[in-house]
């Protein structure tokens, strides 16, 4: 049974930097494609971005490329969210997420579907203020 645990996120305003960890315990993720995900206020999640095991391929929503950077590091379980020049739309509790078990090829046609995903961190909240 894998556990993803997400840092804590935090407040800065329009502009600023922050960069989410998630970390898996109980099982490795790397034979695992990984996401982030987020929720703002009053929105459904929507997808952000995602990375194959291996990093091989990645692929963003189309606001925040250029600005947000994920990456995975395999030895220490640790799926990372670099976010850059953030706007006020960014705002939202952010999730990582893990593929489910089952074939990996359909990764590429599914990776933004929530139901793609078994295990989910708890969330953390982004805030930007303008």
């Amino acid at each position: 049974q894998v556990r993803l645990v997400e840092s804590e996120g935090g407040s800065v305003h329009t502009g600023g930097s922050l960069t989410l960890f998630c970390v898996a315990s109980g099982r490795g993720i790397e034979e695992y494609g990984m996401a982030w995900f987020r929720q703002g206020p009053g929105k459904e999640r929507e997808f952000v971005a995602a990375i194959t095991w291996g990093g091989g391929t990645i692929w963003y929503i189309d606001s925040v490329k250029n600005r947000f950077r994920i990456s995975r590091n395999d030895r220490t379980n640790t799926l990372s969210l670099q976010m850059n020049n953030l706007k006020p739309e960014d705002t939202a509790v952010y999730y990582c997420a893990r593929a489910a078990d089952g074939d990996r090829s359909d990764f590429y046609d599914t990776y933004k579907n929530t139901d793609r995903y078994s295990a989910w961190g708890q969330g953390t909240q982004v805030t930007v203020s303008s």
